[in-house]
């Protein structure tokens, strides 16, 4: 299966405390590039993040947002610091005597004062917390490779349908030159005539500037290579997988072997060709460019 670059995945994981959600986009890059952003208690969790990922995404300039909401009811707890508290008393017995002054401290007073009452995080259970965290963050990971997926398909058949383009243009290409040699030949005689008028001609001569001519314009092997590219990009694409970096390289040679074609071209037809295949290659560059 082929896939894009582009992607979009979310999913949601929930048990008795904590409510997850995860979030991913990705847009196309030469390597694998993570960007996670996730509260800061799950700092000790990236590197099992990382790995989860890279399971399903081999390249890809990717963004991961996580949430984590936490339900109230049982994530802290109320403690009374009764010696603190005692302290409290202890002091304010200390100056009633040494200023003469009442003491009217009562229990909802002593609770306001530092570190009598107190609210504490109950300790995670960061082994529960990991494994529910992984969990989300595979669910999102598999709707994004589903929207990578889909969208890989649609590249694919857009691909495979400029191929067959191309390959009717290299044909053509093919049946065209054989022509453009006759047709020099015809007019380098016509000219000779011209100019020797009623001696006769040398056709040795003629055969020799038509052989410089053919090899000059001569374009088979550059045809030859260029369906071999053609083909090759066709079979690589059926294959699918992470083929994004080996669909460049193919369409880099073939760029190479139609600007070849066109600089030997002296006939308009045949050059009309080598530019509707650079456009055409130009486009598929474009296109793989967002291959996975």
């Amino acid at each position: 299966m082929l896939n894009s670059m582009t992607g979009f995945g979310r999913w949601e994981c929930s048990d008795e405390r904590y409510k997850m959600t995860v979030e991913m986009k990705a847009v196309n890059h030469r390597y694998l590039d993570l960007n996670i952003k996730m509260p800061r208690k799950f700092s000790a969790f990236e590197a099992s993040v990382r790995n989860v990922l890279k399971e399903f995404i081999q390249r890809g300039k990717v963004d991961v947002f996580v949430t984590c909401e936490s339900y109230a009811e049982g994530t802290v707890n109320v403690r009374y610091n009764e010696s603190i508290a005692r302290e409290y008393i202890d002091i304010f017995r200390q100056m009633e005597e040494t200023f003469g002054i009442p003491q009217e401290v009562n229990a909802v007073s002593l609770a306001r004062m530092p570190e009598v009452i107190a609210m504490e995080q109950l300790d995670e259970d960061e082994e529960t917390l990991e494994q529910l965290l992984t969990e989300t963050v595979r669910g999102a990971a598999a709707k994004f490779v589903e929207t990578r997926s889909r969208e890989g398909e649609q590249l694919k058949m857009d691909l495979l349908g400029k191929l067959d383009q191309m390959i009717q243009w290299v044909d053509e290409i093919e049946k065209r030159s054989p022509d453009v040699l006759h047709e020099y030949k015809e007019k380098l005689e016509e000219k000779i005539k011209e100019v020797l008028e009623d001696r006769e001609m040398d056709e040795a001569r003629i055969l020799t500037e038509v052989t410089i001519f053919a090899d000059k314009i001569c374009v088979d092997e550059e045809t030859v290579r260029l369906r071999s590219h053609i083909l090759a990009m066709r079979d690589t694409l059926q294959a699918g997988g992470a083929v994004g970096r080996r669909l460049d390289f193919i369409a880099q040679e073939m760029n190479r072997e139609a600007n070849t074609i066109l600089s030997k071209s002296n006939d308009l037809q045949i050059s009309d060709l080598a530019i509707h295949l650079k456009t055409e290659i130009e486009k598929v560059r474009e296109q793989v460019q967002n291959i996975e």
